[in-house]
């Protein structure tokens, strides 16, 4: 252990700020095309002719698939050695499959024979998935060779929160504010203008996100051995069986993304915002007020995290965020009228809406950010204890499982609303409040983002991989490079960036 730490630095591997800062637009840029397809209910529903029960069906079968896609691609990564990287050209393919497909899905499906249209519609969206994941699946695997340093490696959450919280904050203010008022609803105008920006917002981060990776995907950055990895798909089952941190993180990234797959379905800001406050434009209003709060505490936790670690951060955000959420529950128990919070009319509802949504919402902000680089741990945990670099493999398999379980949410929210008497059309923002739309929405809002948690922080007790664990680790894994490099099996990187 000793020469561990006496050499470890020789391999320590770091990036540059710009590098770390452009990678993560490859995940806002995936998130731009979750965003957009969080819409296609109402496209579907509204422009498609499809009934609402079926397009939830259809909806949790894609994401299903969408789980099941996952580990099939990281397995082929954990193939790929080209001479254009390992990561790259899965970047580059699955941003041009999500144009087509999205032109496609948004453009042409209502147009399809009547008798065609459902098929055309499930064949172009898992076709969609495909290059989605694609995408994706390199956001989760190439933090492996972004950096190995436990200080640096909570620096992608600063980032990442940041374009997350434009992305999504300033996106609903977009949608509520501007675009659906412009179009008068979620028609074909909406639908083409809206999709036009995504594709060329979503191009652009793409390729910057590349430039990033350039000198970073290569051999001698790929765990201890330049060559890659045999791994076959009955190596998977092992990996999940003896990985309990990988079990654990599943577990609480998988809840909270849960909760946040119901908190954007479009219906439920409708619901919450449009039909019980009584002001849909409220939730851009409200969302860009949660942008420098969200952003304040990101930062402050990445600080946190570069010194105490990404669990002990992780844990103290849940915390936080579950405690705001329960203010927030017993305030609308508690007040006679919830349209009586406007930012008009600054009394007491108002106020503590804002300070708990607030809260909420920016310590939520800060969990999910921290979940990738936590990942990237996970892999690093397998590589010291097998010897085996799949990165790909293990982001996989959390995607997989966090996929599976938070395919639920448009079921969720379809079933239930069918069950209040909903099964050809959604709310509105003109349907009467009843007392059924009034329990779903706080269900949907409030409900269900606190279940997540709870769940997230009793699968943390079993998660091990704090700071002084993973300092080990890193150590440990140095001191094998360091014979490895002794008996000239690998070779060190050319060079290591900045601190």
């Amino acid at each position: 252990m000793a020469a561990a730490k006496a050499n470890q630095n020789e391999f320590v591997n770091r990036s540059k700020m710009w590098q770390i800062g452009f990678f993560a637009l490859n995940n806002t840029a995936t998130n731009l095309y979750m965003f957009a397809m969080g819409f296609i209910s109402y496209y579907a529903t509204g422009i498609a002719g499809v009934a609402v029960v079926a397009i939830s069906y259809i909806l949790t079968a894609m994401r299903l698939f969408d789980g099941i896609t996952d580990p099939i691609i990281g397995y082929v990564i954990d193939k790929t050695n080209t001479k254009f990287g390992k990561f790259r050209p899965y970047m580059v393919l699955g941003n041009i499959i999500l144009i087509i497909t999205v032109l496609a899905l948004f453009n042409l499906t209502h147009l399809v024979p009547e008798g065609m249209r459902l098929p055309f519609f499930i064949i172009v969206y898992g076709i969609h998935i495909i290059g989605y994941t694609f995408q994706t699946a390199v956001t989760k695997a190439a933090q492996t060779v972004l950096t190995n340093d436990p200080k640096q490696r909570p620096v992608f959450s600063a980032f990442d929160a940041t374009y997350n919280t434009i992305l999504f904050v300033g996106g609903q203010f977009y949608i509520a504010s501007y675009l659906q008022p412009k179009h008068g609803g979620f028609n074909q105008g909406f639908f083409t203008e809206f999709n036009t920006v995504v594709i060329i917002a979503g191009a652009i981060f793409t390729v910057l996100a590349v430039i990033a990776l350039w000198e970073k995907d290569r051999t001698e950055y790929f765990g201890f051995a330049e060559k890659s990895v045999k791994t076959t798909f009955r190596d998977y089952w092992p990996v999940i069986k003896r990985n309990r941190p990988l079990q654990m993180l599943v577990i609480a990234a998988a809840t909270d993304k849960l909760a946040g797959q119901v908190l954007r379905q479009p219906v439920v800001p409708v619901m919450f915002f449009g039909i019980l406050i009584g002001d849909y434009a409220l939730s851009g209003t409200v969302s860009m007020i949660t942008i420098i709060p969200t952003l304040i505490l990101t930062y402050i936790g990445v600080g946190i995290a570069r010194n105490k670690g990404l669990k002990r951060t992780f844990v103290g955000a849940t915390w936080g965020a579950l405690i705001s959420f329960t203010l927030l529950l017993v305030l609308f128990l508690v007040i006679n009228d919830p349209t009586s919070i406007s930012l008009s009319n600054m009394g007491f509802a108002t106020i503590a809406f804002l300070v708990f949504y607030t809260g909420g919402y920016a310590f939520m902000g800060l969990t999910g950010n921290l979940v990738i680089p936590m990942i990237a741990d996970t892999s690093d945990y397998e590589t010291h204890i097998t010897g085996r670099y799949v990165p790909g493999m293990i982001g996989t398999i959390f995607s997989f499982v966090d996929k599976l379980i938070s395919s639920l949410a448009s079921t969720i929210v379809g079933l239930m609303l069918a069950g209040i008497g909903f099964t050809t059309v959604f709310p509105e923002v003109d349907t009467p409040l009843t007392t059924g739309i009034f329990a779903l929405a706080l269900f949907f809002h409030i409900g269900v983002p606190m279940l997540g948690w709870i769940a997230s922080l009793i699968a943390m007790k079993f998660y091990k991989l704090d700071d002084k664990y993973m300092a080990q680790i890193q150590a440990e894994i140095a001191e094998v490079k360091n014979v490895l490099v002794e008996k000239n099996q690998i070779t060190l990187p050319g060079a290591s960036g900045e601190k």
